[in-house]
């Protein structure tokens, strides 16, 4: 067997390849993250066995990424390293040593003597579902942090405004009102009929004439101040909601068609959505990299923390937080619309609720619950027969 070791970094990557014995075939060699760098990779391993190669790379952020997917669609059989072992097997040495190609060759060493794990065609789809959720979760964050932005300025210039919409002004009727005529001004000035037809069309005929009235008595009446810069940011404002949202609509319709290619059977889970399922599958992976469904729900920073000294025990604490906040988020969600979907979760549901425990408390143990089954289904890849 033929070991490549590669040391990924932000713009320049380092690789180095050893046989069976330690043997240094290939010399540490640097290449760049480009398509030259991928090139000139490429043409190194070509140069071997490829039925004999296997490739190592560190389990590292996105950087990794583009040549994971490159050396996989090359057709090279890959393996993902934890950092742990490699840090473990620096400490082997005599010298204290740390370059890039030093830690290229110490990877070849740590697939020789270490376990590890192979990455498969499943790894990549997961990959890629992993990217498309946590970049829908920046987009539904920026959506968030402009739509709070757009109240403030509605309640400088027309504070009002919301009470006649219901304390909501992020519905189409009020959007398309703003971004025409987005001071109170402007709306008093408005004709009745004009008016009328604007609320009428954009509500598909929950807002009528008699609410255009009131409307234009509000705008007259109201105290905000009178600047135009505001009334640019609020038509601008709305401007970047709706395009973020045409945005995670044609996301939302690729997750739910790379969900579908998966195939995978969390699916077969009452009340676990394409989404809420693409958020799960890409944040776990390989469901072979927990070993039991405890080290599953640590991950997701599910688990308690533990408070004890002495003789104290706390009996009430409260999760650690500290996995990944996407798998968490979609784990309590999910936990919740199973629980609305299959009688067993909504009996142990309602018992925690019956012991006490507040909604969102009997919702975490809802999770852990949940947890357990998932870990069952992908591990063993059966489906879901709870009743």
């Amino acid at each position: 067997m033929i070991y490549v070791g590669i040391d990924i970094a932000k713009e320049t990557h380092v690789a180095a390849t050893v046989d069976s014995d330690g043997v240094i075939v290939i010399e540490p060699f640097s290449f760049s993250n480009n398509h030259e760098g991928f090139k000139l990779l490429k043409s190194k391993l070509d140069s071997l066995d490829k039925s004999n190669l296997l490739i190592g790379l560190e389990s590292t952020a996105h950087y990794a990424e583009n040549v994971i997917f490159f050396l996989h669609g090359c057709g090279y059989e890959l393996a993902v390293i934890n950092p742990v072992q490699t840090a473990a097997m620096r400490k082997t040495g005599i010298r204290k040593t740390k370059t890039d190609k030093v830690d290229s060759l110490l990877i070849c060493k740590t697939l020789m003597v270490n376990s590890f794990r192979r990455y498969t065609e499943n790894d990549i789809k997961t990959l890629k579902l992993k990217s498309l959720c946590r970049f829908r979760q920046n987009l539904k964050k920026s959506k968030a942090r402009l739509k709070i932005q757009l109240t403030s300025y509605v309640d400088v210039i027309f504070p009002k405004l919301q009470y006649f919409f219901k304390s909501d002004l992020h519905i189409k009727s009020c959007y398309e009102l703003l971004k025409v005529y987005s001071s109170p001004d402007d709306i008093a000035a408005l004709h009745l009929t004009k008016l009328s037809n604007i609320l009428t069309k954009a509500s598909r005929g929950r807002f009528g004439k008699q609410d255009a009235e009131s409307l234009k008595s509000l705008a007259k009446s109201s105290v905000g101040v009178k600047n135009t810069y505001i009334s640019i940011q609020i038509t601008q404002t709305i401007a970047q909601i709706e395009l973020i949202e045409s945005q995670l609509n044609e996301l939302e319709t690729v997750i739910e068609t790379a969900m579908d290619e998966l195939d995978s059977v969390i699916m077969t889970v009452p009340g676990i959505g394409k989404l809420n399922g693409a958020m799960i599958l890409g944040e776990i992976g390989d469901i072979k990299r927990f070993s039991d469904s405890s080290k599953l729900l640590a991950y997701a920073g599910l688990d308690p923390v533990i408070n004890q000294s002495g003789k104290f025990n706390a009996k009430r604490t409260r999760m650690s937080k500290r996995g990944s906040k996407i798998l968490r988020y979609a784990l309590i969600n999910a936990a919740w619309n199973v629980s609305l979907n299959n009688d067993t979760f909504k009996r142990y549901y309602d018992s925690k609720v019956a012991q006490g425990n507040s909604h969102y408390s009997a919702l975490g143990h809802t999770a852990h619950k949940l947890v357990r089954v998932i870990f069952k289904l992908l591990n063993d890849n059966i489906t879901f027969a709870l009743v």
